[in-house]
Parts: structure tokens; C-alpha cells; sequence
């Protein structure tokens, strides 16, 4: 009997031992389960705050277009585009009572430094995107200069003239090799041919001969246009102009309206039908410019002799209307200055312009605003002197290095002149205006320069007031047209955010 209850004790030992593993196993598979679950709750409201956060961006996206859509008189009663915390700054987008749900957008740019033109910091506004070199416009430059594109591009940080004709070999449209270029037969082992076109992306650059990474995206890990003082220490504490990139340089979007400051379309005076452009003429200029303009178009420059009587004088009705032009403008600074030999009524006379050098001060601004040499709607790729680096401006022909800090030194960084202070400055020659260059060096910059541009780009960053979940993009916005249109959208998200709370916008807790 002893043993059997000695048995029974250990038996009932065993089942108790059991048990208490069963529970425990139980307990912990609940306790695993509840924590998994708690994981996948976790999971689905980060992923869930995720999605607004990129909803919030699109709230932030489609507040510029509305905000841009009301008109230059407008923007600028409300604080205009380059500079405005009001309209961009934490901008309200979704209310909630959990300060953590509370969901903003900032739209951000890089600051400028006044002198250099480079990045400094952040600000709430927008970027022109006229201050970035726009590759698809280089081999234009050719038509006006012998090797105008390389010289636009060797402006760029540690650009060599191997590397710059090779990607001009690769958007011209020929398959001749460049002094130092790059064509078909040095891309054949890479199983690619050169574009011999239009880039659609400036990372294309990366299939261009002797075109790496390092040379495209610099140091700026977070592509947030800036090197932080973490980039700065990877990049071995170099300038951060030189780590920078070369992508925080170029573009292939810039363009500007071919408009007057009313919005109103300009006179083309390589027009065509002579007798509209008499008429389109008189409508916005004297008779007397009118009249000088189309007997150029017809009869062509003329260079006077000593022997010469300049003192003729041409109308409207000297002219032969249902002619065709035999002269085709470069620019409209080729009026200034210059004579043209008229058959009239009194006989063949010589007539000096109008349009004096010593005169241009007040000449320019009815000039700029009315007339053009296009017909098109819009004029792509100009460099923005108001905004872009000094580094760019040096890029330009006909460009010194004591033209560019005069430049620097004299401009501002606005996007126009609301209060009509200075007419001049609406327009890229202010710099002759103001005497800066000559008028041969403006009509050397003429075809290359702007002083404003209709493309502009920022990063949305959309976030939550009190989390740590956020999502960028940069947005390029073309408001050519009646109403703004996104030409380039890329998603930033998988990058760190580069932007603190203050740069966000956000009140700093106390």
C-alpha cells in the first residue's frame, strides 16, 4: 500500500508539473498572440499615418497650383512666391483632437546666399527654376556662339571639357565626335548609343561618357538641395559647392511666358504680314518706332558713310505693306542704334532709329514688355541672373568674373518689382540699364539670360504636428498657361525627411 501511494504522489507530481508547462505554453502563445496582434495594430496605423502623410502632400501639391492659378498682381498681394511663411509654412490641412493626428504641409526651397547664389538653408516659398542650366537648350547655344553649350556647362563644379562635349555629343543629333566628345563607337561595348536628342531625365547624365554618381549627387544623401553638417563630415569636410552635384544645377524644364506684364500677347516683329505688324505696332509703340521697325524688316540694316544725310525720317505710308520683310531679327536689342536706307515720297533717305543707346533708360521697359522675336507662346531655357548661382552666371557668354559680382552685388532676390520701383528690373537688361555691361556684351547674354522664369519648383513635405511620420516630393509647377500643371512629380519618402522641426515650420516646444 506504501508503494502504491509513493506512485500515485509521483503521478500526481508529474500531472501538476505538466500542467503548470501547459499554462505556461498557453499563457505565453496568448501572451505572443497579443503581442503580435498589438504589432499588426501598430503596423497598420503606421502604414495607415503613412498614406495620410503622402495625402498631405497632395493637399500641400495641389494648394500651390490654386495659389499660383490667381495671377501675378495677386500672388504678390499675398506675399508673392519666393518668401512666404503665411501660405507655406505648417500649413494647416487636418484637423483632429489627438495633437499627434493633426496633419500639415510645408512647401520648402533652398535659401539663397546673397552674394553666391548658393544654398544657405531653407525657406517657405518656391524656386525658379530658371536658376538651373537647362540641358535640353545647350546645343541652341552652339547657333550663337562656337561651342556655346561646353562653355555653359564648364561653369558647373569640377566639369572638365572631355566630360562636357561627351554629353553634348550625346543630345546634339549627329554622330560627329566633338574635340573632346564621345559618339557611338565609345558606347557600342555598353550596348547603348548616344541620345542624340532630348534627355527626358537629368539622371540620363549617368550613361554619359565619364559622367559618375559622386559628380551628379554630390554629398546630398537626402536630396534635400543642402549639405547638413552629417553629409558635410562624409564628404570629407570639403565646400559644399563642390559636394553639392551637379543635379542641384541642371534641369529640363525652365521656360518663360512670352507675354507683357498684363499678360498680353507681344509683338513678334519678324511677323510675317507686314501690315498686321504695322498695325500690332502702332497699337503698343509711337508711330515713329512703328514705322522704323517694319522698314528694317523690309529693307535690312544699313551702315552709313560719312557722306551720308541720316536726318531722314520714315512713316507709315512710305512703306510698301504687301511686301515681304528681307530681315529677320536676332533680338530687339538690333533696333538700337541702328540706320536703314528708305525709298519715300521725298526721294531715298537714310534714317537713324529712334531707339537711342543714350536713351535706353527710359526706351527698354516698352521695348522688353511689347515686343519679341518669337511667335511662340513661351521661351525655353534662359538662366535667371536675379537667382542663379554666381557659379552659372560665370558659365555665361560674353560673361566676366567682374560683370558677375557686379551683378550679385546689385541684384535682388525677387521674383519682379510690385511696387514699380524701377521698371528696368522686370527685364534681364537691367544690367544695361544700370551700366553694367555694354550694349555689344547684352546682346552677347541676350539669348542665354532672363530675369524671371514660369517654372518653379519646391519640396511638399507633408507631416503630422506632434509624430514622427512624414513624406516629401519635389514638384516642378509650369504656370505658363491659365492654370499651373505639375510637368515632374518625384516621391522623397524613402529618404530621411532633412528637415527639422523649425525648418518645418513647427512651433519649438518650450
Amino acid at each position: 500500500m506504501k508503494k502504491q501511494w509513493i506512485n500515485s504522489g509521483r503521478h500526481q507530481g508529474i500531472v501538476l508539473i505538466m500542467v503548470v508547462v501547459v499554462v505556461a505554453i498557453l499563457s505565453l502563445s496568448a501572451y505572443g498572440y497579443t503581442l503580435m496582434m498589438q504589432t499588426e495594430n501598430q503596423a497598420t496605423i503606421l502604414s495607415g499615418d503613412r498614406i495620410q502623410a503622402t495625402r498631405l502632400v497632395d493637399s500641400g501639391v495641389e494648394s500651390v497650383r490654386v495659389f499660383l492659378a490667381q495671377g501675378d498682381e495677386i500672388i504678390e498681394q499675398y506675399g508673392g512666391i519666393y518668401e512666404n511663411p503665411d501660405q507655406f509654412s505648417a500649413v494647416l490641412a487636418r484637423e483632429d483632437e489627438d495633437p499627434r493626428k493633426v496633419g500639415m504641409f510645408s512647401v520648402l526651397s533652398p535659401a539663397i546666399a546673397e552674394f553666391e547664389g548658393t544654398a544657405t538653408g531653407n525657406r517657405f516659398g518656391l524656386l525658379d527654376e530658371a536658376v538651373r542650366l537647362n540641358l535640353n537648350v545647350l546645343t541652341l547655344a552652339d547657333a550663337y556662339q562656337e561651342n556655346g553649350g561646353r562653355t555653359l556647362l564648364m561653369a558647373l563644379p569640377d566639369m572638365t571639357e572631355d566630360v562636357a562635349d561627351a554629353i553634348m555629343d550625346w543630345i546634339d543629333d549627329d554622330d560627329e565626335v566633338r574635340e573632346y566628345g564621345a559618339e557611338v563607337d565609345e558606347y557600342t561595348a555598353k550596348g547603348y548609343a548616344p541620345k542624340n536628342g532630348p534627355m527626358d531625365t537629368v539622371e540620363e547624365l549617368l550613361l554619359v561618357r565619364g559622367v559618375t554618381p559622386q559628380m551628379l549627387f554630390g554629398a546630398d544623401a537626402n536630396h534635400n538641395g543642402l549639405i547638413d553638417f552629417e553629409e558635410q563630415d562624409a564628404a570629407g569636410g570639403l565646400e559644399a559647392e563642390l559636394v553639392l552635384g551637379w543635379s542641384n544645377y541642371l534641369t529640363l524644364f525652365s521656360k518663360e511666358r512670352n507675354r507683357t506684364r498684363a499678360g498680353l500677347q507681344r509683338v513678334n516683329i519678324n511677323g510675317e504680314n507686314l501690315e498686321t505688324l504695322y498695325n500690332d505696332l502702332s497699337s503698343v509703340l509711337r508711330e515713329e518706332w512703328a514705322a522704323f521697325i517694319v522698314a528694317y524688316r523690309l529693307n535690312g540694316p544699313y551702315t552709313p558713310t560719312d557722306d551720308d544725310d541720316t536726318d531722314g525720317v520714315v512713316t507709315g505710308d512710305d512703306l510698301e505693306l504687301d511686301g515681304e520683310g528681307s530681315f529677320t531679327f536676332i533680338q530687339i536689342l538690333d533696333l538700337v542704334g541702328a540706320y536703314v536706307k528708305v525709298d519715300t515720297s521725298d526721294g531715298e533717305q537714310i534714317v537713324e532709329s529712334p531707339i537711342k543707346e543714350s536713351q535706353l533708360i527710359a526706351s527698354l521697359p516698352s521695348l522688353m514688355d511689347n515686343l519679341s522675336i518669337y511667335d511662340r507662346d513661351v521661351i525655353t531655357g534662359r538662366l535667371n541672373i536675379n537667382q542663379c548661382p554666381r557659379q552659372l552666371l560665370l558659365g555665361i557668354p560674353g560673361m566676366t568674373e567682374e560683370i558677375a559680382d557686379e551683378i550679385v552685388d546689385k541684384r535682388e532676390f525677387v521674383l519682379d518689382d510690385p511696387d514699380g520701383a524701377d521698371l528696368n528690373r522686370n527685364w534681364e537688361t537691367w544690367i544695361l540699364a544700370e551700366g553694367i555691361v555694354t550694349l555689344d556684351e547684352m546682346k552677347m547674354m541676350t539669348p542665354f539670360i532672363t530675369a524671371k522664369g514660369h517654372v518653379l519648383r519646391a519640396e511638399v513635405v507633408g507631416f503630422f504636428a506632434e509624430g514622427n511620420i512624414s513624406s516629401r516630393a519635389s514638384v516642378v509647377f509650369d504656370t505658363t498657361d491659365n492654370y499651373p500643371r505639375i510637368l515632374f512629380w518625384r516621391d522623397k519618402s524613402h529618404l530621411s525627411l532633412g528637415y527639422n522641426k523649425d525648418a518645418l515650420g513647427i512651433p519649438l516646444d518650450e
